[in-house]
């Protein structure tokens, strides 16, 4: 179970009078996330759903609060809990003069997967996420979309009992979105728990078991997609927000 309590980063930045000024990304930030979970991180950009999700994979470090993998924290145990996830940005780039094999080969000695072991996964992986025709190309030669398969399956290669994916399909061609989200649904039954952030939140309620709204930072509403949409008398999430927000802009 990943548990995260009262998480808060403060940064600095400077105002129209060029002063400096303290600002919270995320303020108060507590949930749980169980086995066999996906949990929606939803809300619009600039909401703080990045910042929460690279301190929850151990990339920035909380200004306060609590993160806990299964009883583990970082401050004790920061190797063992990066062998158990698997953290995806929007923007993650990789070495596009590889091929796509040569990538994941090289992801599988990083983890210290062994030959016979990263063959078969390689091919198992490659058959889920349709990349067998692509498999030998340089990375530099694929889409988009492909390209962000190529980054979902170097996450795959250690088997990860978490991911932590951010904005996965954001940009993507429908095909390639439903690939990825097929595979979020696959490692679903497979017990994996699975911290998915986006801005769609049409494609939120259709793979998330439950939701946590953001905005300024904070959580303003969660629940699964029935109880949100019943709280706030409305018939999809995109409508909650805005009943949430009380209207204004919302960027996609």
């Amino acid at each position: 179970m990943l548990t995260v309590k009262n998480l808060k980063k403060k940064f600095i930045r400077y105002n129209k009078k060029k002063q400096k000024e303290e600002f919270y990304a995320d303020n108060g930030i507590t949930f749980q996330a169980k086995e066999g979970e996906i949990i929606g991180i939803l809300g619009p950009n600039g909401a703080g759903k990045t910042t929460l999700l690279r301190m929850i994979a151990g990339i920035l470090e909380p200004t306060e609060g609590e993160i806990e993998f299964d009883g583990l924290n970082y401050q004790n145990n920061e190797i063992e809990i990066k062998k158990s996830i698997a953290y995806l940005s929007g923007n993650t780039k990789i070495y596009n003069t590889f091929s796509t094999y040569q990538l994941l080969k090289m992801c599988c000695d990083i983890y210290g997967v062994d030959k016979e072991t990263s063959e078969k996964r390689i091919k198992k992986i490659a058959d889920t996420l349709h990349m067998n025709e692509f498999l030998y190309n340089k990375i530099e030669k694929l889409s988009t979309g492909q390209t962000q398969r190529v980054n979902i399956a170097r996450c795959m290669v250690h088997n990860p009992k978490y991911y932590i994916l951010d904005e996965a399909t954001s940009g993507l061609d429908i095909i390639s979105s439903q690939v990825i989200l097929d595979f979020i649904k696959k490692e679903k039954i497979k017990k994996k728990t699975i911290l998915y952030s986006t801005h769609y939140m049409e494609e939120a309620e259709n793979i998330c078991d439950y939701v946590i709204m953001i905005n300024k930072g904070v959580i303003i509403q969660e629940g699964t997609p029935d109880e949100i949409k019943k709280k706030t008398k409305t018939t999809n999430l995109r409508d909650a927000f805005f009943a949430l927000i009380g209207g204004g802009e919302y960027e996609e």
